[in-house]
């Protein structure tokens, strides 16, 4: 596969009906996406295992190493079966919550979760239908709970619930996950989301149940997550700004602080991390999209986020090919700013500093310094990563003989991935095999980090100036 350097910050789109069929992906790909998502909150198995193949195919054709992120749905809370469907709330209504699967009495509230039911307490808040009714609760009453309207309105049967000052707790990973997770691994997804993380005990158990190597993406959608936000990035292999669901929880106001608050702490740990939903939201019908989407790109690219991510736009969206050009016209624009520097987004030295970020640092530096290319050849990707988070001016180029390494690379902001399919046996064969990949793509000079012995993640240890004739 022939690289050439692309922008920085990442494209991902999700896959859904109006972007079916290797066909489509291809172009796609070719009009800027670097990785796909596969939503698990819609469609079967074998849909997904259509979606994948296809996607496998438009890579080959593109040939260009592409990731596939499976994100899984997570717990859903919702109302239970109400008599006719709906009840009718005034506002001297006082509604009384009820663990149950269903109800008879408009004025009980079946909720089919008694351990959230169980975890409520004096005052909390209860969001219905992403907000359009909001209760408050009032009183205790035995196992009950006693809860009042802001406004009038109608509750709906089997609509979602959300508690927002209240960590609930129920495991992030249902039945359904854990079996759509287990799919998609054996399809050969290269990253899993979690939704409904609420605590880093929930990677904890992801990792039990996937595996210890399955890289993951926790998605911050919980305000309960801000408050172990640390703990999560730390445990986690990458973080997504998931605002749909964070803004239903949290006041409109409170949702940039936290987008920028979660790019920040994600920076600091050199993880990457993606800000998602409603980024062209208007592109789902129209052609161009307002000019405050356009800002809200451009705020994500300035705050130094790995990847944007398009949901609606591209899964079902009617300009899904448009969408993607001119998310990728936005995110060109900025990063061609004169007044945007990418080494303000540097993520600061760690406190337990290790000989690999050292080297990562000094060979960005000297990159910049010199004004050329900066090339990582890796096994794991752990060595171009730590590349990324010193965020160089120059482009970063990665070599690997691995094509899962390849393909996860394609989040990590700045990277571009090559395979080199021969193993190397000295440094000696990886300057060699560096070599020929860089004139492939006419570089005369370029910087060089890579370790020997080269089977160790953190062996990087060498930094070298090559200068071709």
């Amino acid at each position: 596969m022939t690289t050439v350097f692309r922008r920085r910050t990442k494209i991902l789109a999700t896959l859904g009906p109006a972007s079916d069929g290797a066909l489509k992906m291809e172009e796609l790909l070719r009009a800027g996406v670097d990785l796909f998502r596969l939503n698990f909150s819609h469609g079967s198995h074998a849909e997904h295992a259509a979606r994948i193949g296809a996607a496998r195919e438009a890579e080959a054709s593109v040939g260009r190493p592409v990731a596939l992120l499976a994100d899984l749905q997570g717990p859903k809370l919702r109302v239970g079966d109400l008599p006719n469907g709906q009840s009718e709330v005034r506002m001297s209504s006082e509604l009384r919550l009820r663990a149950a699967a269903s109800s008879n009495d408009p004025e009980i509230i079946p909720i089919p979760h008694p351990e959230l039911v169980a975890s409520l307490q004096l005052g909390d808040r209860l969001l219905i239908d992403d907000g359009k009714m909001m209760l408050h609760v009032v009183r205790v009453d035995g196992e009950d709970r006693i809860a009042r309207p802001v406004a009038p309105g109608r509750i709906m049967s089997r609509k979602g619930i959300a508690v927002p000052n209240r960590p609930i707790p129920i495991p992030a990973l249902t039945e359904k996950d854990i079996a759509d997770g287990k799919f998609a691994l054996s399809q050969g997804v290269d990253y899993i989301a979690l939704s409904f993380v609420q605590r880093a005990a929930d990677l904890t158990l992801a990792r039990e149940i996937f595996g210890s190597q399955v890289p993951l993406i926790s998605k911050i959608e919980k305000p309960a997550a801000l408050d172990e936000l640390e703990a999560i990035v730390a445990l986690s292999d990458a973080v997504m700004v998931a605002r749909g669901d964070l803004g239903v929880e949290l006041s409109p106001e409170q949702v940039p602080i936290a987008q920028r608050r979660i790019i920040r702490i994600a920076r600091a740990h050199g993880k990457p991390v993606i800000v998602a939903t409603h980024m062209l939201e208007s592109m789902v019908e129209a052609l161009v999209p307002t000019r405050a989407e356009a800002n809200d790109v451009a705020t994500a690219v300035y705050q130094g986020a790995d990847a944007v991510m398009l949901s609606a736009e591209s899964a079902v969206g009617r300009h899904p090919t448009a969408a993607v050009a001119i998310m990728d016209r936005i995110i060109r624009a900025i990063e061609t700013d004169r007044d945007a520097n990418p080494s303000s987004q540097a993520s600061p030295p760690p406190s337990s500093d290790t000989t690999a970020d050292a080297c990562a640092r000094a060979a960005s530096k000297l990159a910049d310094d010199l004004d050329c290319p900066l090339v990582v050849f890796t096994r794991s990707g752990s060595s171009a990563q730590r590349v990324s988070a010193t965020r160089p001016k120059q482009p970063i180029h990665a070599l690997t003989p691995s094509i899962p390494t390849a393909r996860k690379l394609s989040l990590v902001w700045g990277v571009s991935a090559d395979i080199e399919p021969d193993e190397p046996r000295s440094f000696d064969d990886i300057l060699d095999a560096v070599s020929r990949h860089e004139a492939a793509n006419h570089i005369k000079r370029f910087v060089i980090t890579a370790g020997y012995p080269y089977a160790s993640d953190n062996s990087t240890d060498t930094i070298k100036v090559v200068e071709r004739k």
